[in-house]
């Protein structure tokens, strides 16, 4: 059955074909079948009808009455399918709203600048993205896409590696010149230093001396819930930051900020994945935006 309504497809573009074109020659270049093809399949399509279609002459073919009608039924029908087939396609294609979730720095900083050219690429999908150190849930369907970073913990969820960051210790000129540079470590008991608020945030400074790791809980007079934040305090001369390095810009290029202690930095670094809810009926939109950020942020590394 499936073979004769293919069958019966094809007759249908054979046959506008030629009352288009005039001739069973012109018809056969353009499906590419030899003219004898086509003559054996209007005599088919006539044999079925029972009535003629076309009539022949050595000039010229003329559509009866009968063939004026198949022929507008067979317009229809094939412009029919043709939409019908164009609207299951554009089904799968990538389209629609996707939602994002990223952390307020990060996301300013590495997410947001690469959004321009998603939606130049699919310009289908509607990119709502919510800048937030708070965590979304996922699996309850809070957010089509998480960016998160630091260890992940075990779920259901799928998630596909990013980036990885560093991080260091920094102040400006300014301060170090009003409070001194600090020699050791523990020399920073002695310093404003600023500290993240959130409770995911590590409690204490990692360090690393002679190859030995330790941490100092050290103590300052401004907390915040942002590592952009926290780098614009340390530029104005407030205090010192242990930030991402993703947030420090250009100050360091610039002399905006000095890193300090670097031959304690224990050379940790923040891993950043995309979560989401992965399986055969990940939407497209949902692989499509994941893929391209593996190809634009796995391509470099954050330093």
């Amino acid at each position: 059955m499936m073979l004769a309504s293919a069958d019966r497809a094809r007759d249908l573009e054979v046959f506008c074909a030629v009352a288009d074109s005039g001739s069973f020659s012109a018809a056969g270049r353009s499906l590419g079948l030899t003219p004898s093809a086509v003559s054996r399949t209007l005599d088919r399509i006539e044999i079925r009808l029972g009535a003629r279609l076309l009539l022949r002459s050595t000039r010229a073919l003329t559509l009866t009455a009968e063939g004026q009608a198949y022929l507008a039924a067979a317009r229809r029908i094939l412009a029919d399918l043709d939409e019908a087939e164009q609207a299951i396609a554009d089904q799968g294609a990538p389209r629609g709203r996707i939602r994002v979730s990223a952390a307020l720095s990060h996301g300013r900083l590495c997410i947001v600048p690469l959004l321009g050219e998603f939606v130049r690429r699919y310009p289908n999908i509607l990119v709502d993205i919510n800048l937030s150190d708070g965590l979304v849930d996922i699996a309850a369907g809070q957010a089509d896409v998480a960016i998160r970073g630091g260890p992940m913990a075990d779920s259901a969820l799928t998630a596909r590696r990013l980036s990885d960051n560093g991080r260091s210790i920094v102040a400006s000129p300014d301060y170090l010149a009003r409070w001194g540079v600090p020699e050791t470590p523990e020399d920073l008991h002695n310093h404003n230093c600023l500290n993240f608020s959130f409770r995911r945030a590590e409690p204490v400074w990692p360090f690393r001396r002679d190859g030995v790791d330790y941490a100092l809980k050290l103590r300052g007079a401004i907390e915040a819930n942002s590592g952009d934040t926290l780098t614009e305090l340390a530029r104005d001369g407030v205090g010192i930051a242990r930030v991402g390095d993703f947030s420090l810009g250009n100050a360091i290029a610039d002399g905006r900020l000095v890193r300090l202690l670097e031959a304690f930095n224990p050379g940790d670094r923040e891993v950043f994945h995309a979560v989401f809810v992965g399986g055969a009926n990940t939407p497209a939109r949902v692989r499509v935006f994941v893929d391209y950020l593996v190809e634009r942020m796995g391509a470099r590394r954050e330093s």
